[in-house]
């Protein structure tokens, strides 16, 4: 029987920042998977005053707010997408941290501009927006979802000239373009790097829900914002 004088090529090894990356981001997902409901408000002086740090997420009505969050929590139904666009006009709290502890909180913000939706709520909702992104003091990051194909809508816009003063302080802020997957390899490159210009020293990422796009930076980078000072473990 004739022997090969070449050992075999030892299995390719992943290096150690690939470990180090899959572990973070178990613990990133493992976390975000603990989302819970905590309280809903009508209004602002509903909310709880809290100390843990609070993510807030909006976006026009449509971007796709409530599939990001469930997907990022791994939860079908966490967040709830109304039939209607713009019919949801509360602010919905959900509680994170393991063994029932609460390190940080999810903030579903309405979302805003759909057409069907009379002026006067529109103008309600957006005047108690403006004043939860400006005075919630709890508030450590903002997640802005947006429709790279419709780009930014002039109530974004608004959004942003809001929340600038609190992200020149160090407010963490992070624009999502969702439903990347309806978009080709170049138009995403695109849409990207035009939003990178227009987001004012924030993070920009690419998501899609059906193609898994995006999710474990995200999930990172939450997780990071959340639990500031905090080495994620190798």
């Amino acid at each position: 029987m004739t022997t090969n004088s070449n050992p075999p090529s030892p299995a390719p090894q992943s290096s150690a920042k690939d470990s180090t990356s899959q572990t973070a981001v178990s613990l990133a997902l493992g976390w975000l998977h603990t989302a819970r409901f905590l309280t809903t408000a009508p209004q602002l002086h509903f909310l709880p005053p809290l100390e843990v740090p609070e993510i807030a997420f909006v976006g026009r009505s449509n971007a796709g707010k409530s599939t990001c969050i469930n997907t990022l929590t791994q939860q079908k139904q966490l967040a709830f997408a109304s039939k209607k666009p713009g019919r949801t006009q509360h602010i919905n709290l959900f509680s994170l941290g393991k063994q029932g502890l609460t390190d940080a909180v999810l903030a579903d913000l309405p979302g805003y501009g759909y057409a069907a939706v009379p002026k006067q709520d529109k103008l309600r909702w957006q005047q108690v927006m403006a004043n939860y992104l400006v005075t919630r003091e709890n508030l450590k990051a903002i997640v802005l979802l947006c429709d790279p194909r419709l780009g930014l809508t002039e109530l974004d816009e608004i959004l942003l000239d809001i929340v600038r003063p609190r992200v020149q302080e160090g407010l963490k802020f992070l624009v999502v373009l969702t439903k990347a997957d309806k978009l080709t390899r170049v138009e995403q490159n695109k849409a990207l790097s035009i939003m990178q210009l227009q987001a004012g020293g924030g993070e920009v990422r690419l998501f899609s829900a059906t193609k898994r796009q995006g999710i474990d930076e995200i999930a990172l980078l939450l997780w990071q914002w959340a639990h500031p000072g905090q080495v994620l473990p190798t």
